[in-house]
């Protein structure tokens, strides 16, 4: 197996050659402690994400993680799959904290660090929780516009804010704020989006004065304040009224930063051309994604994709064309992705152009054949005391909803489950992709059972449409077991305030250390 010295790894980060740093980690053990750029590669969803982190099986990839033996497997299973330019990081995260590198924890973090150099770079302005509190109490005329994905903004928000996520907030400025007097204020749940989105509209050169709410709803309610609950106010859909203003905008901001213009026939031959990496991403919200979009391109809307861009990007000086309807969007998503040092970077001209698919993305990975158990048979075995139900959805998703009795477990380590599955009866396997990661676990389970082993026809999704109780427990699994999952503040069970007191400080932190690092190319 080829392997790779920390010295040379450091060496090959900064040469113009593509290169993904993957981590074979679960993503909670990845936060502890990781390469700079480093994606999460977790061994357990290898074979369904692997093509989309890394799509040209050409490209020179490096595996790591913390010396366990992880990453060796993960090399095989990519070799397995065609990538014929794999090597190991000897020693893994150790030998590169040994041979004096930084290591960083948390995720996201390309990401959120060029959130922190944006404020300082920009001068991003801000706004504490106590001051807006107070500018509302005095009924100031402004908009609090919450810059993330839908669901976030349902758990938790400012009272009275609209979900506007990043992504959208240049492309419907004008017509959600057509007042020039009215104050914006831009919020997340912590930092990075917040700073983003606001400086996406300063820097797009709206008339309002724009604020970041600073630490987000974290500090709203660290300042004692109560967050609003299952909240829906959301942006207009459609196309807006002053679409030419927008794009102006946006296309001043994609000149200034060198983005290029590609037509879909460029497209098209990059797609075709095995020397280099592609990564061809839609921008919109992943509704209209859905509904149309180009063959080839995943959704990865816009906002999101600025803020992680570590789960879509894997592959340093890879081409990377964005695709929206109208441009804007693409733009606007395309200059901060320049800013963050991705130089091959594009917009496709012309928008959505034919011809064109519907339906989401979906891994091209041949899954094995196994057995599809049906609800009927699953409920009755439960009621006999004959069968057990194996999830493996993501362990925070598991604690909102899950098949009473039902064991949580990540593939490829399944083993921590064989004392509690049945030698009679069935094991019924379920996963919330359409039961993909479900069908790659049924041989491990086999191996640990004599039970008939297979997975839930439609999943938990067919349980709940039957009327069938779910069983909700943020307790378990407990939060020292939840590996596959970087826990956020919110996430955990005890320490919230000193979790929530400890993720501000090391997202403001984040700028003197990868100046230590060096290896951010910011700007």
């Amino acid at each position: 197996m080829k392997r790779v010295s920390p010295a040379a790894l450091k060496a090959a980060i900064s040469d113009r050659a593509e290169l993904a740093i993957l981590d074979a980690r679960e993503e909670g053990e990845f936060g502890t402690a990781h390469l700079f750029w480093a994606s999460p590669l977790p061994l357990s969803r290898l074979p369904l994400i692997a093509r989309a982190l890394v799509p040209n099986p050409a490209a020179r990839v490096v595996v790591t993680d913390d010396g366990r033996g992880l990453a060796e497997r993960a090399a095989r299973e990519l070799a397995a799959l065609g990538y014929s330019d794999v090597a190991v990081l000897d020693g893994g995260t150790p030998a590169w904290d040994a041979a004096g590198y930084v290591l960083f924890s948390g995720v996201n973090v390309p990401s959120k660090a060029f959130g922190e150099w944006v404020e300082h770079h920009y001068g991003t302005e801000s706004i504490d929780a106590a001051d807006l509190k107070a500018l509302a109490d005095r009924g100031e005329r402004m908009v609090i516009l919450d810059s993330r994905p839908l669901d976030e903004f349902r758990r938790m928000s400012i009272p009275g804010g609209i979900n506007v996520p990043g992504g959208e907030l240049a492309y419907r400025i004008g017509s959600l704020v057509p007042d020039p007097d009215t104050l914006v204020v831009v919020n997340c749940a912590g930092r990075t989006r917040s700073i983003l989105g606001a400086e996406s509209l300063r820097s797009a050169g709206i008339p309002n004065r724009v604020l970041a709410l600073r630490n987000g709803t974290m500090g709203w309610e660290l300042a004692g304040f109560a967050c609003a609950r299952g909240e829906t106010a959301r942006y207009p859909e459609g196309t807006p009224p002053d679409l030419d203003t927008a794009l102006a905008r946006a296309e001043a901001l994609r000149v200034k930063h060198k983005v290029g213009l590609v037509d879909r026939e460029t497209v098209d031959a990059w797609a075709a051309d095995g020397t280099r990496t592609l990564y061809l991403l839609d921008v919109r919200d992943p509704a209209e994604f859905a509904e149309s979009h180009i063959p080839g391109s995943r959704s990865a809307p816009g906002g999101q994709l600025v803020q992680a861009t570590d789960g879509w990007i894997a592959v340093r000086n890879a081409r990377i064309v964005l695709v929206d309807d109208t441009g804007v969007r693409a733009r606007m998503a395309a200059q901060w992705l320049a800013q963050m040092g991705h130089r091959d970077i594009h917009v496709l001209e012309g928008g959505l152009v034919a011809p064109l698919v519907t339906g989401p993305w979906v891994p091209d990975v041949a899954l094995p054949e196994v057995e599809a158990l049906p609800l009927r048979a699953v409920h009755a075995a439960l009621a006999a005391g004959q069968g057990r139900v194996v999830d493996l959805a993501r362990s925070i998703a598991f604690r909102d909803g899950h098949i009473p009795g039902s064991l949580w477990g990540v593939r490829t380590r399944l083993d921590a489950l064989a004392a509690r599955l049945p030698e009679t009866g069935l094991v019924a396997v379920t996963s919330p992709d359409d039961n993909r990661t479900a069908s790659l676990a049924v041989e491990e389970l086999a191996d640990l059972t004599a039970a008939r082993v297979g997975v839930l026809e439609g999943g938990v999704a067919v349980w709940a449409a039957a009327g069938l109780p779910l069983a909700a427990d943020r307790t378990n699994p407990p939060d020292e077991a939840c590996i596959d999952a970087y826990l956020r503040p919110y996430d955990r069970n005890s320490g919230v305030e000193a979790a929530m007191v400890a993720y501000l400080s090391w997202e403001i932190d984040l700028v003197k250390e990868i100046a230590r690092d060096g290896d951010a190319p910011f700007g």
